[in-house]
């Protein structure tokens, strides 16, 4: 990510011009990877672009930035391991929003894919998606990544996306509906739906730089434990307390559906409890990694108290 105006290492604002600059930098390497809305097959690609382009967080990049400046990690390695985890990121919600899974038609504050281009077009949009991660992944080599360690990255990403990780995670969702779960069989569930691809956000990023030591490795493991169900904690949350014109997705909809939830299972001030709780460990972590980590710190912060 490239960093053209020096600015303040700490505070609020510098934390906003840092996450500014960082999802323009993920937008741009975005826009220039996907296929162009007027190259063959024309509908797909221009669907793609919808799917992915301007639009939503971008957390997980946010995180593949923020782990390699702990160690010091090529720009442009950066852009195409945020890039990947963006594209399958992208599918996964194109293919969240079909009919035959969640059914929504609001994602970011606009018509789902499916909507927009129809059912079949958003199957394909979400299998191309997936494969354009990978190739991006394969980019780092470019910028001087050692093979061994893109090979490593190839297989952190596909396990964090598989039937181990996210699409594991949406299987024992789609089966939940209905049902009653324990709190560790929750906690299962999200740690594989949500939880896997934001820590391989981290892992993609420190690993895109000089190889961490095992104490720096630890305290990362951590912190991505933490994150990764804080965030869907703090979704869950959203969930009940907010509107659709806020989160930009229809708001209610778990309910609706008789998915379980933290909520449902803990209730709302115990699940406010639990991200405070996931957020304190994410703070130890950094804490324990220094000042290299503040940006880690400020994410952290940023995915418990966000209001959308």
């Amino acid at each position: 990510m490239t960093l053209p105006v020096p600015v303040p290492e700490s505070g609020a604002a510098a934390f906003a011009d840092w996450s500014a600059r960082g999802c323009v930098a993920v937008e741009q390497a975005l826009s220039a990877l996907l296929p162009p809305a007027d190259r063959a097959p024309a509908r797909l690609h221009e669907a793609m672009r919808y799917a992915v382009l301007g639009g939503g967080k971008r957390v997980r990049p946010l995180l593949v930035y923020a782990a390699g400046e702990l160690t010091g990690a090529p720009a442009g390695a950066l852009d195409a391991a945020a890039c990947a985890l963006e594209c399958i990121h992208a599918y996964s919600l194109v293919h969240d929003d079909l009919p035959c899974m969640d059914d929504d038609v609001l994602r970011r504050g606009k018509p789902t894919v499916h909507v927009a281009y129809g059912e079949a077009t958003a199957m394909l949009v979400g299998d191309a998606l997936q494969a354009l991660a990978f190739e991006s992944l394969a980019g780092t080599l470019g910028w001087g990544v050692p093979a061994p360690a893109v090979v490593e990255m190839t297989l952190t990403l596909a396990r964090a996306s598989g039937s181990i990780g996210m699409a594991g995670g949406q299987a024992i969702d789609l089966e939940s509906v209905g049902a009653r779960l324990s709190r560790e069989a929750l906690e299962d569930m999200h740690r594989r739906k949500t939880g896997a691809l934001l820590g391989a956000a981290v892992r993609l990023g420190a690993a895109c730089g000089r190889a961490p030591d095992a104490g720096t490795l630890h305290w990362l493991a951590q912190y991505e434990r933490a994150i990764g169900l804080a965030f869907q904690v703090v979704d869950d949350i959203l969930d009940v307390t907010g509107d659709a014109a806020s989160l930009g997705k229809t708001a209610g909809k778990d309910a609706e559906q008789g998915k379980p939830t933290y909520v449902s299972v803990l209730g709302l001030d115990a699940s406010r409890q639990l991200a405070d709780t996931l957020l304190a460990q994410a703070r130890e972590s950094v804490a324990a990694l220094g000042s290299p980590a503040r940006r880690l710190g400020e994410i952290a912060e940023l995915i418990v108290l966000r209001q959308s």
